[in-house]
């Protein structure tokens, strides 16, 4: 019976989401309350449920979000993503043009939300295909399978940094483990199924693709950007900082001073207002920009991720639905009497609903949520906890379809038919989540 209320749930949010088009904010909160009613929680408790859920999901991870993308966005408007891109496609040359494209992605891809980062990358491919005489899909897929690989598995992106939170795994444990689950998963999800793709596929790869559907892209001059080193240094420091604090956790003790600060300086929240005003300063007032239009950036980063934020509490909301009607420690329960990895567990749940869902955060929220006690049996610092992230994380990603607004700005930027998006741009999702299932599976016979 417990999993047939889930199960009628999850059939309502899809249906309201994909049938009635419905807000998907909107269709989380109905979804809960419902959930809840079916579940037996009484109705005074109900509203305190889920505003419980929404306010703890939220909480300290809203001063990530709004920070990093405001970094983002100050990045991305001083022409420090262009800098990057170009700088790397120019120094590997032709030869090693898809390791230049990964590079560039994956530093602006630690800045950037996957669509935003799309948005900012795919023009500068453009202008180097056309140069170089290359498809447009030749340095696409290189580029997607990474920016979609960096929203999926790391801090301080939406999905891995609320499911951290969720599960009780260390933000810094994520974050260092989930850039080694990265590298093999890009490599054979980017060139690797590039190859593959060309050979059994190859009428995608079209030449003077047009992508005027982006609108209006405003071209740098490169003498008018910041430099490499700067712009790297930017986008990067929310991960320097926080993957530093977590090495010397390690290697220093707990109660020297130096570890301490380090510690003070390294936490997420204090990273990333570090990192912010860091770019305030080096692609906004070191480059004249008025504090104005420095504002205005971020105002504009803002308004952008707010729909997300909704989002985010939304599912933070129904996650504590399942928790206070029992259903977190059912299903823990469940795949325990079984013996089933919890990675293949997390993966699993988060994939099937992935399908079905088509949002990458709703699935993984919603999964986090059913197996939370999993990952809170390993305790908080474990690295189990930290690997179960990263699985979800890699089961967000799992075969992107017509249900998810990703899998038509794929099509739209490529210029592919309906059949070629599904037969490329789904089938290399499928492969992104399976290889990234892989690595923390790799993983974890090392930690």
């Amino acid at each position: 019976m417990p999993l047939l209320i889930v199960l009628i749930g999850v059939l309502l949010l899809i249906f309201m989401i994909i049938k009635l088009k419905l807000n998907t904010f909107v269709a989380l909160i109905i979804t809960s309350f419902i959930t809840a009613l079916l579940l037996g929680l009484p109705l005074t408790k109900i509203p305190t449920t889920i505003e419980a859920g929404i306010g703890g999901q939220l909480g300290h991870l809203a001063i990530i979000f709004g920070f990093g993308s405001m970094l983002g966005q100050l990045v991305s408007d001083a022409g420090g993503g262009y800098r990057i891109a170009t700088t790397l496609i120019d120094k590997f040359g032709r030869r090693w043009i898809q390791v230049a494209v990964i590079l560039a992605s994956f530093i602006i891809g630690l800045a950037l939300f996957f669509e935003v980062g799309l948005v900012v990358v795919l023009p500068i491919i453009f202008i180097i295909a056309r140069e170089l005489d290359m498809p447009l899909m030749y340095l696409g897929i290189p580029m997607a399978a990474t920016l979609n690989t960096t929203h999926a598995f790391l801090p301080p992106h939406p999905a891995p940094t609320a499911i951290t939170d969720i599960l009780g795994a260390n933000l810094g444990h994520v974050l260092l483990l989930g850039i080694i689950a990265a590298i093999p998963t890009i490599l054979i999800a980017g060139p690797g199924f590039n190859w593959f793709l060309k050979k059994v596929y190859p009428q995608v790869y079209r030449k003077n693709t047009d992508i005027s559907v982006l609108g209006e892209y405003r071209e740098f001059q490169l003498d008018e950007t910041p430099g490499f080193g700067i712009s790297v240094l930017t986008a990067m420091m929310p991960v320097i900082l926080i993957a530093f604090a977590t090495i010397c956790s390690f290697v220093l003790s707990k109660h020297n001073p130096v570890n301490e600060f380090i510690q003070f300086v390294g936490a997420p929240d204090l990273a990333m207002l570090l990192s912010l005003l860091l770019a305030v300063y080096t692609m906004g007032i070191h480059r004249s920009k008025t504090m104005k239009e420095v504002t205005d950036s971020m105002v504009l980063s803002v308004k952008q991720i707010a729909v997300m934020l909704l989002i985010i509490g939304g599912g933070g909301a129904f996650k504590q639905v399942l928790v206070d009607g029992g259903i977190s420690k059912y299903i823990s329960t469940l795949f325990a009497s079984t013996h089933m990895s919890p990675i293949l567990a997390a993966w699993i749940i988060t994939a099937l609903l992935r399908v079905s869902l088509g949002s990458s955060t709703v699935a993984a929220m919603t999964a986090a949520g059913l197996v939370a006690p999993m990952a809170q049996q390993y305790g908080a610092n474990s690295a189990m906890s930290a690997l179960m992230v990263l699985s979800i994380g890699a089961g967000s990603v799992f075969c992107d379809h017509v249900n998810d607004a990703g899998f038509w700005m794929i099509k739209e930027y490529f210029g592919l038919s309906l059949k070629e998006t599904l037969l490329s741009w789904s089938t290399l999702t499928s492969v992104l989540a399976i290889a990234g299932l892989g690595a923390v599976y790799a993983i974890s016979l090392f930690v």
